[in-house]
């Protein structure tokens, strides 16, 4: 289940903490994310490479692409044994902003994304079957866990894929991370 977790971005307090779906698309509603929830049709094999990945989901590609400018379109699965998994993680994790917006599908496990909002910090569990659109320019960062198992539809208005601007801020140190795949916050 998805949860929505809200901060002070002076404290880790938490002030809101939600499972509820229909509140979690208000409150991310409400600062300009949008946030909904698909139907993961198809069961992938744990092979399946990128290819598989995007033909499984043709429609809701094209469904995506018809509400934006996203002419690229790539998927990511990242494992437990991916042999890059720390690397990618600690590179995710320092607060960044894009040129475009950032827009994923999760078709399967779950991912952090953690949102810097003015004064407060938002964390956004999402989990197999959830859509999530963070507008350009948004203060953010990304936790996939020590332990990752996540598959993500990636959709890009730049042909370059994912191209991060570095704030230098060491804000996501302040706040609770992914710790195992059974226990995500």
């Amino acid at each position: 289940m998805s949860e929505l977790t809200l901060f002070s971005d002076r404290s880790s307090d938490v002030l809101l903490h939600t499972q509820d779906r229909a509140l979690i698309e208000r409150e991310l509603k409400r600062r300009g994310i949008g946030f909904e929830r698909w139907l993961t049709q198809t069961r992938l094999d744990q092979s399946a490479g990128q290819e598989e990945i995007l033909a499984a989901y043709k429609h809701d590609i094209q469904r995506t692409q018809a509400r934006g400018n996203y002419p690229t379109v790539d998927a990511i699965r990242i494992q437990p044994d991916h042999p890059e998994r720390a690397t990618l993680r600690q590179t995710f994790l320092n607060e960044h902003t894009h040129s475009e917006d950032e827009v994923r599908f999760f078709v399967e496990g779950h991912g952090l994304f953690c949102l810097h909002l003015g004064d407060e910090v938002i964390q956004v569990l999402c989990k197999a079957s959830d859509w999530i659109s963070v507008p350009a320019g948004t203060r953010h960062w990304f936790d996939m866990g020590p332990e990752p198992e996540f598959c993500a539809i990636r959709f890009f208005c730049n042909p370059s894929g994912w191209v991060a601007d570095f704030t230098g801020d060491s804000i996501a140190s302040r706040y609770p991370l992914l710790t195992t795949p059974a226990s995500p916050l």
